[in-house]
């Protein structure tokens, strides 16, 4: 039974814990949502890449035995392959991958923070593996707030989606990448603005695929029973509330308040 760390710098990394929890039931999990300095979109990339620094070392003392970086904006800044001999996977190599799989048409959207569009990582990946695939960005950075106060189907939500992919919808693409994983969260909302013609990208099952490699994917829990524990660099109420209801119907074992610094 390994253990696995899985961050993101706040609750939006529930939807990879989620599907990682779900397919690898033999194996235990931590997940650090750095809720104190939500969100990292915002930030510059030397920002970014300390912070990352800061979970990956705090992760790694916990022994963990892999690492997954559940943030785009920290993967963007975050290239290694493994970290102290610790393998570390993150999300956009895998969310890439997927999108030149489906796509037909050849033209594909991505979504994400600034820091994650701004690094253009997204496009260098997909046109590495597809020279030929034509790439539209947009940074959504009102996104991550309306999924971290739990405005899911609110009509302020609707809206906001509306007005940000309308421009990108415009180029007639047939892919879209969530390039965040807090987006999953406004599925719903996405799809309903880019209609049933547009294929939705996001990274929980992407990664689980490519976590295989070194977590064959058991179906039966291994002797004990499957542990996860959820970390908070800040924890309120409400955010606790949220982060259950998000990973639900799973349970957290544990829930901790971790101070990084």
């Amino acid at each position: 039974m390994a253990l696995i760390g899985v961050f993101d710098s706040g609750i939006g990394g529930l939807t990879v814990l989620k599907v990682l929890a779900l397919e690898f039931p033999a194996h235990d999990f931590i997940y650090l949502g750095d809720t104190a300095r939500l969100p990292y979109g915002t930030k510059s990339a030397a920002t970014i890449r300390k912070y990352s620094e800061q979970i990956i070392e705090n992760l790694i003392h916990q022994k963990v035995d892999a690492i997954v970086i559940a943030c785009n904006s920290a993967s963007s800044q975050v290239p290694e392959k493994s970290w102290n001999g610790i393998p570390v996977f993150n999300v956009i190599g895998p969310g890439s991958r997927l999108a030149v799989q489906k796509t037909i048409s050849k033209r594909i959207g991505v979504l994400g923070t600034r820091a994650t569009i701004a690094s253009d990582i997204y496009a260098h990946r997909i046109q590495n593996l597809m020279p030929e695939a034509q790439v539209f960005s947009q940074s959504c950075p009102l996104f991550v707030p309306l999924v971290e106060e739990a405005w899911i189907e609110d009509p302020i939500s609707n809206l906001i989606v509306y007005r940000y992919l309308q421009p990108l919808l415009q180029n007639n693409i047939d892919t879209l990448v969530l390039g965040c994983t807090h987006y999953p969260l406004l599925k719903s909302a996405i799809q309903r603005t880019c209609g049933s013609s547009v294929e939705l990208i996001d990274s929980g099952s992407a990664i689980a695929e490519e976590m295989k490699s070194i977590l064959p994917g058991e179906s039966a829990k291994s002797g004990s029973e499957q542990k996860i524990k959820f970390l908070a660099t800040d924890l309120s109420p409400h955010t606790q509330a949220w982060a259950e209801q998000v990973f639900a119907p799973l349970e957290f074992d544990s829930i901790e308040i971790m101070d990084l610094v």
